[in-house]
């Protein structure tokens, strides 16, 4: 017989406040081992200098995750203009300085709104994305160059908060994919200088903009006073745009099975959907054929052993 996880079973999205000198998959272990569940993921990386929202999908929860990868994000950062970095950002070592030209927050705000809209950014080496089956940060500790095409993403809103030299400080609403370390380049680069970030937080991810975080020693005290479900949202939580299906007795057995199962012809055209017991809880996600066929793609199992 294979060993037993430990841990229990627990499944819901906890929204941390990721504290500075963390890694995401240290604070994600650490919430893990607040809750003691036996299986956790989360939705999106934030540096170990950053700070703000880390959604953790703890149980079940975690087969929604990939889904909300694709989720729209707000940031609030201080890019310190004049000096450039190997990353970036503060855990880099100072490649250049550059004086600070002339100019005053009129122009600040007038070159960060040039950058709002569709933009095309070099994704940095100092990320986690991969080449060949290595993330690039590996190659650039090992001092290796690799090319990187260029790749489009959305800033729906840039603004200005604050400009007190050589600090710029600016909140931004974008789409996944955007690397704020390389904004903060472009828009220092568009200045005639350079820059790296010296704070980053993330102020919410999509869906969750109305929705408190909770940071690690709130999550602690909870624990300790037997109040952590309070904190726990719901596995679907992240989910709130996808339609809804009730199945009765006969298309949840099926459904929990694997297979389709017909719905009516009004949810023909919902794509990807939640799946309900009728008028009880969540069972999974699927997808809805041209035809009425409802097919699992996630299929939980929330029943504690």
């Amino acid at each position: 017989m294979g060993r037993r996880k430990h841990g229990i079973d627990i499944h819901g999205v906890v929204l941390l406040d990721k504290p500075v000198g963390l890694s995401s998959n240290q604070a994600l272990q650490k919430v893990r081992g607040i809750f003691q569940a036996r299986k956790a993921g989360h939705t999106g990386s934030l540096d170990p200098f950053a700070t703000g929202m880390l959604p953790v999908c703890l149980g079940e929860a975690s087969k929604t995750a990939a889904f909300m990868l694709e989720a729209g994000k707000r940031y609030r950062a201080t890019a310190r203009l004049g000096v450039a970095t190997t990353t970036g950002d503060v855990e880099g070592q100072v490649i250049q300085t550059c004086p600070l030209p002339a100019f005053g927050p009129d122009k600040l705000a007038l070159c960060l709104k040039r950058f709002e809209g569709v933009i095309e950014q070099v994704p940095p080496m100092y990320s986690a994305l991969k080449h060949a089956g290595k993330p690039l940060y590996e190659y650039a500790r090992a001092g290796i160059f690799i090319e990187r095409p260029a790749r489009r993403v959305t800033i729906h809103d840039l603004q200005m908060l604050g400009w007190q030299p050589p600090d710029l400080t600016f909140e931004v609403h974008c789409s996944k994919g955007t690397y704020i370390r390389t904004l903060a380049e472009d828009i220092a680069t568009a200045l005639g200088c350079c820059a790296h970030l010296v704070a980053l937080r993330r102020m919410y991810v999509e869906p969750f903009e109305q929705f408190p975080m909770q940071t690690l020693e709130q999550l602690r005290e909870a624990r300790d006073n037997g109040g952590l479900a309070e904190f726990l949202l719901p596995v679907d939580a992240g989910l709130p745009g996808w339609p809804r299906i009730d199945l009765d007795l006969n298309q949840q057995g099926r459904f929990s099975n694997g297979q389709h199962c017909e719905v009516p012809v009004e949810n023909s055209r919902a794509d990807n959907v939640r799946v309900y017991a009728l008028g009880g809880h969540v069972i999974g996600l699927g997808r809805v054929s041209a035809d009425g066929h409802l097919q699992p793609t996630r299929v939980f199992n929330l029943v504690s052993e």
